[in-house]
C-alpha cells in the first residue's frame, strides 16, 4: 500500500478508511493533501475488494479548511497560478462525488471553509453534537466557490444563502436540520457505531449494483434531461438483470437465501 505524506490508509474488513492526516494544524489542507486525495480516491475506484470508503480526520478535528501558511502562499501567486491551484481543488472534490464506491464522511472537532466541500461531496455525512461547522470565506472577503456545487446540493439554494453569506458558525444538530450531514449523533462513539451500522447494510448490497446505483443517481441529477430519462433508465434495468450479479441476486431472493457476495457476512 502507498504511503502518503497527508493521509493514512486502513483497510478493514472491505472498508477503506482514509484518515487526514495533519493534526498539528486540526488537518487543514494544503496542495499536497489535495493532489493526494484526488490520487488515492482515483485509486479506490480499482481496489475490486473494497465495497466502502470513510473519510474522516487524525486526532482532534475532521478538517479546519485551508493550510493557513498555503493561504500566505497563495497570495502571492498570480492570476493564472491561483486558477491552476483552484482547478486542482476543484478536480479534488468532483473525485470524492464522482467515487465508484460509497463514500462517508465522519466528522468531528471542525469542520471550517473548504472542509464542508470534503463532506458534502461524500454519499453520506455523520458529525457528533459538538462538532463545529462554518462557511466562513465571506469573512476573510472571498467566496466558497469550489465547494459550492456539493454544498448547494446538500442545503438547497437558501440554507447556503443563510451558511456562506453570515460565516456563522453551527453544531452538530444545526448541521442536521440544514442537511449539510445525514445525522448528528450524541457522542463520536455513538457516532462510530451508526456508521459501521451503515457500512453492515452495504456489505449486503450487490457490489456491482452499488456502482450502478451511484452512476444512476449521477445521471438523473446531473446529466439528463428529463425526456431522456426514460430509455436510459430502461436499458440500465434490462443490463443488470442480465448481469452474472443480478442473475444471481434475484435467485437468491426467489430461493430464500443469501446472495453469494454476503455468504462471508
Amino acid at each position: 500500500m502507498k504511503i502518503y505524506k497527508t493521509l493514512e490508509l486502513e483497510i478493514k474488513d472491505r472498508v477503506c478508511h482514509i484518515w487526514l492526516n495533519r493534526p498539528w494544524v486540526h488537518n487543514a489542507f494544503d496542495d499536497v493533501m489535495i493532489a493526494e486525495l484526488t490520487e488515492v480516491f482515483e485509486a479506490v475506484n480499482e481496489m475490486n475488494e473494497i465495497i466502502a470508503v470513510v473519510l474522516r480526520g487524525k486526532e482532534k478535528s475532521f478538517c479546519a479548511g485551508v493550510d493557513l501558511n498555503w493561504m500566505r502562499d497563495v497570495t502571492t501567486y498570480s492570476y493564472q497560478e491561483n486558477l491552476d491551484e483552484s482547478k486542482k481543488l476543484a478536480q479534488c472534490f468532483l473525485k470524492i462525488y464522482t467515487c465508484k464506491k460509497p463514500t462517508i464522511a465522519m466528522v468531528h472537532g471542525v469542520a471550517l471553509g473548504g472542509a464542508n466541500g470534503l463532506l458534502a461531496a461524500c454519499d453520506m455525512a455523520y458529525c457528533d453534537d459538538n462538532a463545529t461547522f462554518s462557511l466562513s470565506e465571506v469573512k476573510i472577503g472571498i467566496v466558497p466557490a469550489c465547494i459550492s456545487p456539493y454544498v448547494i446540493k446538500r442545503i438547497g439554494e437558501y440554507g447556503a444563502k443563510d451558511l456562506m453569506l453570515t460565516g456563522k458558525r453551527i453544531k452538530g444538530k444545526e448541521a442536521e436540520a440544514y442537511k449539510l450531514v445525514n445525522k448528528s449523533l450524541e457522542t463520536y462513539e455513538k457516532m462510530e457505531e451508526h456508521v459501521q451500522s451503515i457500512v453492515d447494510l452495504l456489505k449486503t448490497s450487490g457490489p456491482n449494483a452499488v456502482t450502478q446505483c451511484k452512476d444512476l443517481i449521477y445521471t438523473i441529477s446531473n446529466v439528463l434531461p428529463f425526456d431522456e430519462m426514460h430509455d436510459y433508465t430502461a436499458k440500465m434495468i434490462a443490463d443488470i438483470r442480465a448481469s452474472e450479479e443480478g442473475q444471481e441476486g434475484m435467485a437468491a431472493f426467489l430461493e430464500k437465501r443469501k446472495p453469494n457476495w454476503v455468504k462471508e457476512l
